[in-house]
């Protein structure tokens, strides 16, 4: 299943992933691709990039089997059930942190407005 604690470059590079399948199970994809869809601030290169293509392989997000092609280094990713799900769990994660900081600036807010009560009505 998901794993809700991949790193910022990790879901970078998932999100990446997801947005270039297209929807499609399995595609071909060059590293130069991927690159180029990942923000400029990343500053990612060929081996960080395979670094942690390895690690969402061994998470259960996808297959992943290089080879050449054309001279070229290509990809072939097959999405797993948690590659193709990426999307709507990350959202469910976005949602829940929006939640959970709503539901305390909601309480620091009920707590600051008793403490003013209490000193209203105790002094």
């Amino acid at each position: 299943m998901y794993n809700a604690q991949l790193s910022r470059r990790e879901n970078e590079v998932m999100s990446a992933v997801f947005e270039l399948s297209g929807g499609k199970e399995r595609f071909l994809v060059s590293p130069y691709e991927i690159l180029s869809v990942l923000p400029a601030r990343a500053a990612f290169d060929e081996e960080k990039l395979e670094r942690v293509l390895r690690a969402l392989e061994l998470d259960g997000y996808f297959e992943l089997v290089s080879s050449d092609r054309k001279g070229e280094k290509t990809y072939c990713i097959r999405m797993r059930e948690a590659g193709r799900s990426y999307r709507r769990e990350d959202t469910k994660r976005r949602r829940d942190l929006a939640v959970r900081l709503l539901l305390a600036a909601v309480c620091g807010l009920l707590s600051a407005t008793i403490g003013l009560l209490l000193k209203v009505i105790a002094g």
